[in-house]
């Protein structure tokens, strides 16, 4: 829940904006987790379709950064300051800060994901076990992630629960 739509006037909008950030967010990490399961099993029947869906990971991670970006610079602000006078304001000087350079780690290496596997990863032992690695890790990092943002926006509820904004 957001600071902005507390007050008397609520459009939604801000809503929508942070659960496309998350839908974006968790179809980076479900196509990472397909394309880690379809390279265990790497064939000539398959690899147009891991190369696919490891683009559709990176498109996926690139929205997510983009909408978070502009939730970021034009919303958070509001929530930063509930957070910080809240009960847990280390979802924010811990959580926010962290995912802030996580994101960053997450955004290389789903952009590098397509690269990788547009090898020959059927023929290719040390391309697939780079695309295992580079996918596993877009999945962990994706969930670490998404972690840290429930626990920021829980930050935002217990405060304003507390009456405390």
């Amino acid at each position: 829940m957001s600071v902005q739509t507390v007050g008397v006037v609520g459009t939604g909008m801000n809503e929508i904006i942070l659960m496309a950030h998350v839908l974006f967010g968790v179809g980076c990490i479900v196509a990472a987790v397909w394309v880690f399961v379809d390279a265990l099993n790497a064939s000539a029947a398959n690899l147009a379709r891991i190369r696919w869906i490891s683009r559709a990971s990176a498109a996926f991670m690139w929205l997510a950064f983009v909408v978070g970006g502009y939730w970021y610079v034009a919303i958070y602000k509001a929530d930063k300051a509930v957070i910080l006078k809240g009960p847990w304001p280390f979802a924010h000087s811990f959580f926010m800060e962290t995912k802030e350079h996580l994101v960053i780690m997450l955004l290389l290496l789903a952009t590098y994901l397509p690269i990788v596997a547009a090898n020959n990863l059927a023929a290719n032992r040390d391309a697939r076990r780079l695309v295992l690695w580079v996918s596993g890790l877009v999945a962990l990092l994706g969930l670490m992630i998404e972690g840290h943002g429930a626990i920021i926006a829980m930050g935002v509820k217990v405060a304003l629960l507390a009456g405390q904004h």
